[in-house]
């Protein structure tokens, strides 16, 4: 199985790059993951415009078979064994791919997240962008732990 985490952004910043770097490189042997970018939308056309073409976007990238993971903050609320679950659960049926979709500036348009296999909420609270793909990069290592033994959870 593969994990792909989509974002919706401008371009990285140097802290959040190397910490994402980082966890990556300490899953790659065992769980192969890499970001993928997509640019947001051009500032121009409403809010609600943008929203959709960039989730248009993100859809254009899963194929059939892949679950498509939300990121959103109504979404539902996990523990990191719940996620480990979820990537279990996933291997299990032969899932070969997890797409987490994190969204632009003003979030997913709403046909995204019924076309998701899952929305999940990192927070209640809505995280600037940078800071959510470093705690899901951190939780997906650390659930991935739980189900090959590492003793990185505790």
């Amino acid at each position: 199985m593969k994990i792909k985490i989509i974002r919706v952004a401008k371009g990285g910043s140097k802290w959040a790059d190397q910490a994402v770097e980082q966890w990556m490189r300490r899953i790659q042997n065992r769980l192969p993951t890499e970001e993928i970018r997509i640019k947001p939308s051009p500032d121009r056309g409403s809010i609600e415009q943008r929203r959709k073409e960039e989730s248009r976007r993100v859809l254009n990238l899963v194929q059939p078979g892949d679950r498509l993971v939300v990121l959103d903050e109504r979404g539902v609320d996990i523990s990191t064994e719940e996620l480990s679950d979820w990537l279990q659960n996933s291997m299990n049926s032969s899932t070969k791919r997890i797409l987490f979709a994190i969204g632009g500036p003003f979030g997913h348009d709403p046909e995204i997240r019924t076309k998701a296999w899952k929305t999940l909420r990192l927070s209640s609270m809505v995280l600037n962008h940078e800071l959510a793909r470093v705690i899901l990069v951190e939780q997906i290592y650390r659930a991935y732990t739980l189900i090959w033994g590492g003793s990185y959870h505790h």
